[in-house]
């Protein structure tokens, strides 16, 4: 007799757990790689399409049935605010915004979802530890946005709201994606909001002008170089792999990611990147990534945010 329960191996999980980390945590400074050439609604919608089309593919390939209108309608909507808003909000900003900066404030997410879960009618209130992540988050947040005064300017400071306005779309369209109509495949669900965000992020492109302007040779050999891997490792790879570990783990163990990309993130920038590491940027990732593990943890007992979104770059 064959055993349905069988664990899946040890080394799968530890190789899935390092992909989410390290990939989704790269994806940031590959976002600011990609847009150093090539116009962020432009790059961010045709990476998104283009991942999107190759994972219906192959969920379609693996016997998935042919999505319904409403399954359709209702995954426009969550890729409209995760990707259009969401992750065009965040390759936008990061045109201005260290991509170590912009990593620490789209980490805040589970916290707006943990707001707007409690502010809805009949929400839940959070728990003590949460109330408590929820203060030194916004602690973590002003004090970043504060001690990076040096870069102050009129980018800047709509760099910072292109954030703010990403994470908290990107928390809307994770509440909504719990109560949406959807593919019985994950994968096919992903990849119906990755094509209906891209087709909408190409047409905010064309509205600002960037198809018309854009040319083949003015790409660097860095930037193309990154939006492939953005599509490959940070789309098709990362994503596979935190489905996968929906599956095979629990979701408190998979949530973890949400403080560590940050922190991949921070160590890739201000290395690889060459970003500045100040003191400010130091003491404030402390505090959003103690914010973060405070609501993650402190809410696992129940609905756990962290786990219910997916990566915002």
């Amino acid at each position: 007799m064959k055993n349905k329960n069988l664990a899946p191996p040890v080394w799968g999980v530890i190789a899935a757990f390092a992909a989410v980390y390290v990939i989704w945590g790269s994806t940031y400074l590959g976002i600011r790689y990609a847009v150093e050439s090539i116009p962020p609604f432009l790059m961010a919608g045709t990476r998104n399409l283009t991942a999107g089309l190759l994972l219906y593919a192959f969920a379609r390939a693996r016997g998935s049935v042919t999505p319904s209108r409403i399954e359709w309608r209702d995954a426009a909507i969550t890729g409209g605010l995760l990707l259009t808003v969401g992750n065009g909000g965040v390759t936008w900003a990061e045109q201005f915004i260290p991509s170590s900066v912009t990593a620490l404030l789209v980490a805040l997410t589970p916290l707006w979802m943990v707001l707007f879960d409690w502010l809805r009618p009949d929400g839940v209130r959070p728990r003590p530890f949460v109330v408590a992540g929820l203060a030194v988050g916004f602690v973590g947040v002003a004090l970043l946005a504060s001690g990076n005064s040096h870069h102050s300017g009129p980018a800047h400071g709509w760099g910072i709201a292109a954030l703010m306005a990403a994470s908290i779309s990107w928390a809307f369209g994770s509440i909504f994606g719990r109560h949406a109509h959807k593919p019985a495949s994950p994968l096919l669900g992903v990849a119906m909001q990755m094509i209906a965000g891209g087709i909408l992020l190409l047409g905010l492109a064309i509205l600002r002008g960037e198809a018309s302007q854009f040319s083949f040779g003015q790409v660097t050999w860095l930037s193309a170089g990154a939006w492939l891997y953005l599509i490959v490792a940070g789309s098709l790879v990362g994503y596979t792999c935190y489905v996968w570990l929906l599956h095979a783990t629990t979701p408190a163990r998979v949530a973890t990611y949400a403080y560590v990309n940050p922190f991949i993130a921070v160590l890739l920038g201000c290395t690889i990147g060459r970003e500045t590491f100040s003191h400010e940027l130091f003491v404030a990732g402390a505090l959003i990534i103690a914010a973060v593990v405070l609501i993650v943890r402190g809410g696992a007992a129940k609905t756990n945010p962290a786990a219910q979104c997916e990566e915002v770059a």
